[in-house]
């Protein structure tokens, strides 16, 4: 199945380039709202499961134990910019924990903040594992290996019960079964395992409403949720459509971006989550539509969220990117 045209951009007169996708949207109690492309093609969603990676933080009791705030728990469920006050978040949960940054086996990559970028090579300085947008996931991994006794050394294997505990979480809330099969291993050396747009976004419903969830559960659910809209800046970074939304919708809309291509949410009114993949992988794409699907079901939100008008590198207007008219008239 040949996935739909989702978004287009324009140059001029004429449309420049497609971005082909699969979108789902779903009820809390499992009903299938609106499917676009291949809903039930197994995809990777990257770091757009964040949140759920988190649940074990509060199952296992970590999060108490330790005495983590809204501040560390927004960071646990982030792809973080890389500034200053993310990284020094990400110290503190290790401080917390009883480990240092030389643990994190996250990898290094500059800040993703253009500005927190260039103030560390200004200073002759490197970036370090704490720059990683996943450092507060990493350690909030940690924290629950640390919390239950278990081995930080190799917290990253799929083998390890940190993985394991995670991928339960997953298969229980996407109500699938995750099998070697559909294992990949995400930027940041954790296993990722891929599940369809329909299931994602089921799981994502439940996420956001407690629906046919254990009550501890959903109590951490919604502490996970509050923490991002409490500290929107450090559940993204600043100008990053989570934070704008997650800043501007308190209690409407929870999104979580994932890369190439990959997004899912929840609206908690409504019972509602989405989950999309662009096939290919192209950030812009995601995000216009998920500014669409926001202004779609949170009333506060239209026409708040407008689609980016392109400009050359004299600041003059030479296109859009817009809805397809498929993707319009499913919204409208």
């Amino acid at each position: 199945m040949t996935n739909p045209v989702l978004i287009e951009v324009t140059r001029g007169p004429l449309v420049e380039c497609r971005h082909r996708g699969a979108l789902a949207i779903v009820a809390s109690d499992g009903k299938l709202l609106l499917d676009l492309g291949d809903v039930d093609r197994p995809v990777y969603p990257r770091s757009a499961i964040k949140a759920l990676q988190a649940l074990p933080l509060f199952e296992t009791g970590a999060a108490a134990a330790l005495g983590f705030k809204k501040p560390h728990i927004a960071l646990a469920a982030a792809s973080h910019a890389g500034t200053e006050r993310h990284v020094a978040t990400a110290r503190d949960m290790l401080r917390l924990v009883g480990l240092d940054e030389f643990v994190l086996a996250c990898g290094v990559h500059p800040p993703l903040d253009e500005a927190a970028a260039r103030a560390l090579w200004a200073t002759g300085a490197r970036p370090g594992s704490l720059h990683h947008n996943c450092s507060g996931k990493h350690a909030a991994m940690l924290a629950t290996a640390r919390h239950l006794g278990e081995s930080v050394t190799d917290y990253w294997d799929a083998g390890h019960p940190v993985q394991r505990r995670i991928r339960r979480v997953l298969e229980d809330m996407a109500d699938v079964s995750l099998t070697s099969d559909v294992c990949g291993i995400d930027g940041c050396a954790v296993p990722n395992w891929a599940m369809s747009a329909r299931s994602l976004a089921a799981a994502f419903a439940r996420f956001g409403t407690g629906t046919n969830m254990a009550a501890p559960r959903a109590a951490a659910a919604g502490i996970i949720m509050d923490a991002a809209w409490s500290e929107p800046e450090l559940a993204a970074g600043i100008g990053r459509l989570d934070t704008i939304v997650l800043s501007a919708f308190e209690g409407d809309a929870y999104i979580k971006t994932g890369a190439e291509g990959a997004y899912a949410g929840v609206f908690p009114k409504l019972g509602i989550g989405f989950a999309m993949k662009i096939d290919d992988g192209a950030t812009r794409a995601a995000d216009a539509v998920t500014r669409l699907l926001v202004e779609a079901f949170v009333p506060a939100a239209r026409g708040k969220l407008n689609l980016r008008t392109l400009k050359n590198a004299r600041g003059k207007d030479v296109g859009v990117i817009r809805a397809s008219a498929l993707l319009q008239a499913a919204l409208s």
